[in-house]
């Protein structure tokens, strides 16, 4: 069968094997050859630019045959307990299970521990939230600096106490505040094992929305934080609070060297089951991993919450009495009605039984006689009075248990690895035929309910404009990362001190920091309350602006001629992004270029390590323009209209658009300049229900209504639109074949019930309601040479629809653009829904965190919420015949509640709170943009019963377009012209593409001793992607091979040499015990890789 497999896989990619080479050494052919120096009529360029567009017979894509086994024979059908499984068995009854209302009765004899004593490890914590119902500036200000400030005195006061710690972002405030005896005695409860650091990320993130670049980055900012200030590196992951938990998040723990982890918030359905089951200890394994490689312990906390009252046992009543802040006559009491009793020598006995009780009934749910019972909340321990309740009356009982051998319990203050090592040594003594006593689970925790019918779905998109704000600063860290490591290697080269003086890096950990603050599982999410909300996009805006620059300086220091010409005064604020925003809450908009007869530059940066075909587009101030390219041939372009309304055209503003061919990582330099010679192809333009009066250069014309179907086209699809101006159809231009799918809008409300939608629940009103217009909408056609689109005006969203007129990547899927006001409606969600004719019944896919794909089931015996589920990049649904996949460039909820469709939730505005903390609705929206592409694709040779598998991968071709829009091209151009400027015609730091399937996750410059300034080195860190071959490759446009993971490193960069490149643990923590110089980079399927690099 496997033979079969092989056989077929080897003749599908024979078809397509037109080698790579060939491609490469096409595109140099065609390239502009420009003699060094020469001086061209349109400005100083001593280097040619990209070739012009390549045909399309050229570009079909190399696969290595062995690089596509991955995927046919991938999925852990070695896990003992698969979550799609689970979701099968559990009935999701909720019945009342007694004093563990969502669980059960648990009993036990007295004497199960006579031969083995119970083993317990209380460990005291205090979870801190970066921004929540107070900004991260306030919360430090009047909690989180005391609870430090106590934890050095109290600890110190007792060697048996012991504390742990999550958050970097809130340790590394409190350091800058202290003085060095303080810093001394953390650095000594650190070596002798009363504090530990866990997980040590710079947040607690979120495991939904949040996209693994900036997962592995807030845990690389907090680890190099502890590397330099505490010497320490996490062994134990903490997640206590993040709305359902994520494998990816798993995985980067492991990565990062990690053993354990430690997971609270899971469906109280599931909990209960694997309380039964006694699973909620085990190795946790990707579904894609084929062997162990990927196993991590996790502890599941088997009840409701991580207060004191859900975690020393079953009942909530009892254990809230074992919570000292809360004596009588303190600031809050226990809601059971039943206060903790001061222990004293009189009570020591009795209440040291009942403890012992809940602690006994706890261990029943676990394999071993070792058990963890957490002892915090939120914000504890910010007096000190707290600290002497706690340790104080616990240690008395612990002393009267520890002293009562009829009672059979070793009870202790402790760490969270502390638990885990003693449960490893009882794990390692009761291994048989060394296999572990705990099972292996594969799959993931959503969607999260911690009550009845309350699902966690409704946060999924809750502030969506901050949600792609988020990704908008990533793409820009990342590009502005990797360029300025380039830049830096060159100002070091030749000694361009205006360049090395400069605050940069400064100003990019500052930026690192305030996008890994923003992963906080309370800022991402939606869930603050909106003056905090408003503190998180402020400190997103301010970076993003920065980034601007720095990615301005770098590029400039990398084109410039005579690299010393950097030095001159103001040389560095010469080159421009043209990307603006006036505010943390407005959308971004083109700067208009203004145009002269004097030629200024344009450059643009392919933040991608793929070669790109593109069209690039820039605002200019008239219509006689010309582009160039290097060497000073003109550039053909498309001229747009710059629209102010609806229907309304700009008299001061123009958009052209023309396509670039350019460099992985690389820069293109053109010019641009006005020029009464120029010949711009018009877009032409038909109005549909509009009255224009419109006297300009293009052509327009009105039209009552869309009597016949509404058409636009590209070499390789056509799309059909309706009478409202939405897409209907796509007709496959290969073979002629038309396929139905359907954008619609709609609406949900929110429950008639006591319990309503919120900020983090979606409890909708039922099924969604069409979205009704009683006029048709303004539809607005443009059809022009590289990109033709159809926009349509209804009252809440405007929709635009556009297909790119090139070869290659951009011009085979569909761009979707939504601008989202719902400013004005109360209790209301508004969805966009996809129907198409696949008949994908009712299994569907949702990426996890960019990161790998998770197949979902919509499943009838869950209520409508429980069917939605994160989406970070992408959600798609197949058939035997066809692939639907729907792109996004940012996380939002997404189901497919009928066969055929994709829906995503694009915003939401709810007037209640919903009954979690934050105590208010949602109500701050904002006009938001959403940017997606939909992608068709043809399937060959699919096994159905295959698809019933717990892992899918996306096509190379999916994978490409969604690293392209999440790292659209960036644009600059020069602020004033100066004719005696030279630069090159680009720069091309990579001798080649790199390999298809091996994204450049970032090049992060890595952090020196010296606070605030840089080292030599960077994190390389490189991400192998799982692709699924059985896709047609014809006309795919990827301009690149796969080559089984393998990099030379003689022959990936092009302006540099390597001085190092030595493997590293994912967050530079760990250093592989052999770790030498390497020659050869070697990547398995799904593996993240990071490497310490030093380029000279």
């Amino acid at each position: 069968m496997l033979q079969e497999k092989i056989d077929h896989l080897e003749h599908l990619l024979a078809e397509n094997n037109e080698i790579i080479s060939n491609i490469r050494d096409s595109v140099i052919n065609l390239s502009e050859s420009v003699e060094d120096g020469l001086k061209s009529s349109q400005g100083n360029f001593s280097q040619g630019a990209g070739s012009p567009l390549l045909s399309s017979k050229q570009l079909s894509l190399t696969d290595n045959p062995a690089d596509c086994l991955f995927a046919s024979q991938s999925g852990s059908q070695n896990s003992d307990v698969q979550m799609l499984d689970v979701y099968n068995l559990i009935p999701f009854d909720n019945p009342d299970g007694g004093v563990w209302k969502q669980g059960f009765d648990i009993t036990y004899q007295s004497n199960e521990w006579d031969t083995k004593p119970l083993q317990v490890f209380v460990v005291p914590h205090s979870h801190n939230d970066p921004g929540w119902l107070e900004t991260f500036d306030e919360y430090f200000r009047e909690r989180t600096q005391y609870i430090f400030n106590n934890m050095v005195v109290k600890l110190k006061e007792d060697a048996r106490r012991k504390f742990i710690w999550s958050e970097i972002s809130y340790l590394s405030k409190w350091w800058d505040t202290i003085d060095i005896q303080k810093k001394d005695a953390v650095k000594s409860l650190l070596e002798n094992g009363q504090l530990e650091i866990v997980t040590g990320g710079w947040v607690m993130p979120d495991e939904a929305a949040a996209h693994y670049f900036a997962l592995i980055d807030q845990l690389i900012e907090g680890h190099q934080w502890l590397e330099k200030n505490l010497g320490v590196k996490p062994r134990s992951g903490w997640a206590i609070d993040p709305f359902g938990h994520s494998p990816t998040m798993a995985y980067l723990l492991k990565c990062a060297g990690f053993s354990h982890m430690l997971i609270q918030r899971v469906h109280y359905a599931v909990k209960k089951h694997f309380a039964l089951q006694k699973t909620l200890e085990f190795f946790w394994r990707q579904n894609w991993d084929l062997g162990s490689v990927t196993d991590i312990f996790c502890h599941m906390m088997p009840f409701y919450s991580y207060d004191v009252p859900h975690t020393c046992g079953p009942d909530p009543k009892i254990c809230c009495q074992f919570d000292f802040k809360r004596l009588s006559g303190g600031r809050f009491g226990c809601p059971w009605g039943v206060p903790p009793e001061k222990i004293n020598i009189r009570n020591v006995e009795s209440r040291a039984r009942i403890l012992l009780d809940q602690y006994r009934k706890k261990s029943k749910l676990f394999r071993t006689t070792v058990l963890l019972a957490p002892l915090g909340d939120d914000f504890r321990y910010s007096e000190s009075t707290e600290w002497d309740l706690q340790f104080r009356n616990y240690q008395l009982l612990f002393d009267y248990m520890n002293s009562q051998p009829q009672y059979n319990v070793k009870i202790q203050f402790g760490t969270l690895s502390d638990y885990f090592d003693a449960l490893d040594k009882e794990d390692t003594t009761n291994r048989k035929n060394s296999r572990s006593m705990f099972p292996v689970l594969s799959g993931d925790f959503f969607t999260y309910a911690d009550r009845d019918d309350h699902y966690w779905s409704g946060y999924f998109t809750s502030r969506p404009f901050y949600k792609r704000m988020d990704r908008i600063l990533e793409s820009h860290l990342r590009a502005a990362e990797i360029i300025y490591y380039f830049a830096l290697k060159q100002a070091q080269k030749y000694k361009i001190n205006a360049f090395l003086s400069s605050s940069d890096f400064t100003t990019l950990t500052e930026a690192r920091r305030n996008l890994g603050l923003f992963q906080h599982h309370d800022a991402i999410t939606g869930t603050a309350k909106d003056l905090v909300v408003v503190d998180y996009g402020t400190r997103l805006f301010n970076s993003f602006m920065n980034l601007k620059k720095i990615i301005g300086r770098s590029a400039l220091l990398l084109i410039l001629k005579d690299k010393h010409a950097y030095d001159s005064p103001s040389f560095d604020t010469l080159l421009e992004m043209d990307l603006q925003q006036k505010s943390q809450a407005s959308l971004q908009y083109k700067t208009i270029i203004k145009l002269s007869e004097e030629p200024r530059y344009l450059v643009v940066y392919n933040p991608s390590e793929q070669e790109r075909n593109s069209v690039v587009s820039v605002h200019v101030s008239s219509p006689t323009v010309q582009v160039s390219s290097a060497s000073g041939r003109p550039v053909e372009i498309q001229m747009s209209a710059v629209w102010d309304k609806g229907s309304t055209v700009s008299q001061t503003a123009y958009k052209i658009s023309f396509p670039a061919q350019m460099p992985p990582l690389g820069l293109q330099v053109y010019t641009i300049s006005q020029s009464t010679s120029s010949n711009p192809h018009l877009a032409e333009y038909v109005l549909y229900n509009s009255n224009i009066d419109y006297k300009g250069i293009f052509n327009m014309k009105n039209m009552e209504g869309a009597e016949e179907a509404i058409t636009i086209e590209n070499s390789f699809i056509k799309l059909r639109f309706g009478q409202s101006g939405l897409m209907e159809e796509i007709i496959n231009k290969e073979d002629g074949k038309r396929h139905e799918v359907k954008v619609q809008f709609s609406w949900y409300g929110t429950t008639t019930k006591k319990d309503k939608s919120g900020a983090y629940l979606f409890l909708p009103d039922g099924e969604a309601k069409p979205y009704v217009y009683t006029t048709l909408p303004l539809i607005r056609v443009q059809r022009g040479k590289f990109y033709s689109d159809v926009t349509c005006f209804f009252e809440h969203v405007t929709h635009r629809v556009r297909l790119y007129n090139i070869q290659g990547i951009e011009g085979q899927s569909v761009e979707v653009s939504n601008i989202v006001d719902i400013r004005k409606e109360q209790n209301y969600e508004i969805a966009m829904r996809i129907s198409s004719s696949i008949n994908s019944q009712n299994r569907f896919y949702t990426d996890l965190n960019g990161y790998q794909i998770q197949p979902r089931m919509t499943m009838s015996k869950l209520p409508l919420q429980a069917n939605v589920y994160p989406m970070t990049t992408m959600a798609y649904i197949q058939d035997a015949e066809h692939r639907l996949t729907l792109l996004s460039a940012q996380s939002l909820g997404v189901s497919s509640l009928k066969s055929g469709q994709i829906e995503v939730i694009m915003d939401r505005r709810l007037m209640q709170d919903d009954n979690r903390g934050l105590e208010q609705g949602v109500y701050d929206n904002k006009i938001t943009a959403n940017l997606f592409r939909i992608l068709l694709e043809k399937r060959t040779v699919v096994d159905m019963e295959e698809e019933k598998k717990s892992v899918s991968y996306p096509s190379l071709l999916s994978h490409i377009t969604s690293s392209f829009l999440n790292h659209p091209v960036l644009s600059m151009t020069e602020n004033t012209p100066m004719p005696t400027l030279q630069l090159l015609g680009k720069f091309s730091p990579l001798v080649s593409s790199l390999p298809c399937d091996i994204h450049l996750v970032n090049l992060r410059t890595i952090q020196s001793k010296v606070e605030g300034e840089h080292s030599d080195e960077a994190a390389l860190i490189l991400h192998r992607r799982g692709y699924d071959c059985r896709f047609s490759s014809r006309d795919t446009g990827l301009l690149c091979s796969t080559t089984q993971g393998k990099i030379l490193v003689r022959e990936l960069f092009n302006e540099f040499t390597v001085a190092s490149l030595i493997p590293s643990s994912l967050s530079l923590m760990h250093s592989p015990p052999d770790a030498r110089n390497i020659s050869e980079i070697s990547l398995s399927p799904m593996e993240i890789s990071t490497f310490r690099i030093q380029l000279k």
